[in-house]
């Protein structure tokens, strides 16, 4: 995993009033600590910092006074509108340190035909080295058949790097595609379970091609005659 290089600046205004005018100036208000330090509030550029936090896990070098420390992004706040960051919590690692991160779980390849591939973790979670985080974990499904179930102890995992997650938790399961006829099937069950009920369609008022029956009080025309 590359490093991601950001010159930071300590923060001497602290409240959401401070934090919005930092903002403003296209920077991100941070905090970072760890190893037994006090926390240290600092500024990060901001469009330098969205593009390096792009990738999960990333691996940042903070520059501050002209000293370097190794931080793991430990939260990240984002607006639920806008796409800004907000704040970020970093935490001071240091090389060849084990840290615990959950890794996004990518699968590829192609599952037997008439199957479906569903992924139910979504990430497994690990201890690696804090130099040496994967960007993901890969399961190929390639050829698999319907009934198939890969768990996370079964996941080969990258050089180094131990399992936290459940050993039996299940993460792939391939099973048999449903066809159209046992679905529609099963949307009625579960319809009739739930007590709904579909009104059938009425019937035309009119046959078609039949003319319409005088309305009452009036009289029909009479034979020859156009209506």
């Amino acid at each position: 995993m590359s490093e991601s290089k950001l010159v930071a600046e300590k923060r001497t205004q602290f409240g959401k009033g401070a934090a919005r005018k930092i903002r403003r100036d296209h920077k991100i208000p941070a905090v970072m600590y760890g190893h037994g330090t006090e926390p240290v509030h600092i500024t990060l550029p901001g469009h330098e910092t969205m593009m390096a936090l792009k990738q999960a896990n990333a691996l940042l070098t903070i520059e501050l006074d002209g000293k370097e420390e190794l931080a793991l992004a430990k939260d990240i706040q984002r607006d639920a509108i806008k796409p800004v960051i907000e704040h970020v919590d970093l935490v001071v690692v240091k090389r060849g340190e084990k840290v615990t991160v959950d890794v996004a779980v990518h699968v590829e390849g192609e599952a037997a035909p008439e199957t479906v591939v569903t992924v139910d973790t979504q990430a497994l979670q690990l201890e690696v080295e804090a130099t040496n985080i994967p960007e993901n974990v890969t399961i190929s499904v390639e050829g698999l058949e319907a009934g198939t179930q890969i768990h996370a102890s079964q996941v080969e995992l990258p050089r180094g790097a131990a399992l936290l997650t459940d050993p039996e938790a299940l993460v792939v399961n391939v099973t048999a595609q449903i066809s159209a006829e046992a679905l529609e099937a099963e949307l009625a069950e579960a319809e009739a379970e739930a007590g709904i009920e579909h009104e059938e369609a009425e019937a035309p008022a009119e046959a078609e091609g039949e003319a319409a029956a005088p309305a009452e009080g009036e009289a029909a025309p009479a034979e020859g005659e156009q209506a």
